[in-house]
């Protein structure tokens, strides 16, 4: 068949697949297989096993399941709970306080765990209902959670950025750095709408008196910078991660499987996590999670590889190329389809799926491929919180099952327009991703 009806059975089989069900591995390894035993025959099936097994066995996909681990040991603990305490004493007193401090808590959180639903859940679990007694409304407590938690496939270490770096074969320690300014950048918008939110929504009318509350922090000022104490070794943990590969002292490998060991260390010594039961959830949690990505990524080699080999790949990469447009209304083109995508699939399939397609059009056009690796992650980062798969829209009403779901989709939009807002920023001012690497990388 030509590679344009090729490409139609390929993409309503897939969504059909999907939209009964299918895992995302399944799907994307069951559609290829059909694809090539169809074009090819039954002689495809030799190169589907090798093509499967020979992506997943490269020695760099050791850094996934390590930092997944290291997410684990940290989300399993009470860290979470720890973090909230500490950073609750020094902002809550701020207008909005409670609801800031959960989006900073969220922010630190995520670069323990580098782990949007961990992030949610964790932090998710206390935040929202201390929001809620202190009378926040239901939409900014809910929406200010699950928008916070998007940030943990953004701020490193990222295994976001992993599989991308790996897809595409770009620096992985440079993608990191990257993330960093772009991350703390979408950090401050979601805190400037949520004081936005809170004055429009008169949050601040709670019903413990600000007097009160400030009272009630400052008898548990102790035991609030006791809980910060616990959480500084996990921080020097990450900074230690991130040195040795800004620095080159270690691989990603190397310096994923020496975080993963203190954080599991850290876990047993300074929350005495001392039984069996917590660490088999931690390993079963690491575990389930690890399979999960490695299956998509080799189920998504194979799919990359049934469409290069149907001529799928290039006919769309020509077509593309051959639109003659602006630099920039290409990338409005991407933008659009890479929402979209974000709005059906989990980002470790978009990335493997479409990352080596567009990397070629970026680079034609003349893009930073460290820049569009930001603009890619945060487009998926939307569709975290947008149906209809919203992943952290349903760990959010699982958290709290009395707040209905439209409740906490109408809180977390206006978050998504802060990320189409900072896309747009990257776009007009491409050196806030770009500055630091180049200051610290060259």
């Amino acid at each position: 068949m030509d590679p344009v009806t090729a490409g139609i059975f390929v993409a309503v089989g897939l969504v059909v697949l999907m939209a009964i069900g299918t895992p995302i591995a399944f799907a994307l390894g069951g559609i290829s297989l059909i694809a090539l035993v169809s074009d090819r025959g039954v002689s495809e099936l030799t190169y589907f096993g090798e093509t499967f097994f020979d992506r997943i066995a490269e020695f760099g996909f050791v850094a996934i399941p390590m930092f997944i681990l290291m997410g684990a040991a940290v989300a399993s603990s009470p860290t979470g709970r720890d973090l909230y305490r500490s950073l609750d004493l020094w902002l809550g007193k701020l207008p909005g306080g409670l609801a800031i401090s959960n989006i900073g808590a969220c922010t630190v959180f995520s670069a323990l765990s580098g782990s949007s639903p961990a992030t949610c859940a964790a932090i998710g679990k206390m935040g929202i209902p201390e929001m809620r007694s202190r009378g926040y409304p239901d939409g900014v407590a809910a929406g200010c959670i699950a928008a916070g938690g998007t940030l943990g496939i953004l701020i490193p270490p990222s295994v976001t950025m992993i599989i991308y770096g790996i897809a595409t074969e770009t620096s992985i320690g440079r993608l990191f750095i990257a993330g960093v300014v772009p991350g703390f950048m979408l950090a401050g918008l979601f805190m400037i709408w949520t004081l936005i939110a809170c004055k429009m929504a008169g949050g601040y009318n709670s019903p413990n008196p600000v007097a009160e509350a400030a009272a009630k922090m400052k008898a548990n000022v102790e035991g609030n910078l006791r809980a910060l104490v616990r959480v500084l070794p996990f921080l020097a943990v990450v900074a230690g991660i991130l040195f040795a590969l800004y620095g080159g002292v270690a691989t990603p490998s190397e310096a994923a499987g020496v975080g993963a060991f203190f954080c599991v260390a850290l876990a047993i010594l300074v929350y005495r996590m001392w039984q069996l039961k917590p660490l088999k959830l931690i390993m079963r949690d690491a575990l389930r999670e690890s399979v999960m990505i490695m299956l998509i990524i080799a189920a998504a080699e194979v799919f990359a590889y049934a469409l290069s080999s149907l001529y799928i790949t290039q006919t769309v990469a020509g077509g593309i190329a051959d639109l003659e447009v602006n630099r920039w209304v290409l990338m409005g083109i991407i933008n659009v389809f890479l929402l979209v995508a974000g709005f059906f699939l989990p980002p470790v399939a978009v990335i493997v799926m479409t990352a080596p397609i567009l990397l070629p059009i970026i680079l034609a056009a003349n893009f930073d491929p460290y820049w569009f690796a930001v603009i890619l992650t945060i487009n998926l980062e939307i569709g975290l919180i947008t149906p209809p798969v919203g992943l952290n829209l349903f760990i959010i009403n699982s958290i709290a099952p009395d707040i209905s779901l439209r409740d906490v989709l109408m809180g977390s939009l206006p978050y998504a327009l802060c990320m189409v807002l900072g896309i747009l920023l990257l776009c007009f001012f491409p050196g806030i991703v770009t500055w630091l690497p180049n200051l610290i990388m060259g």
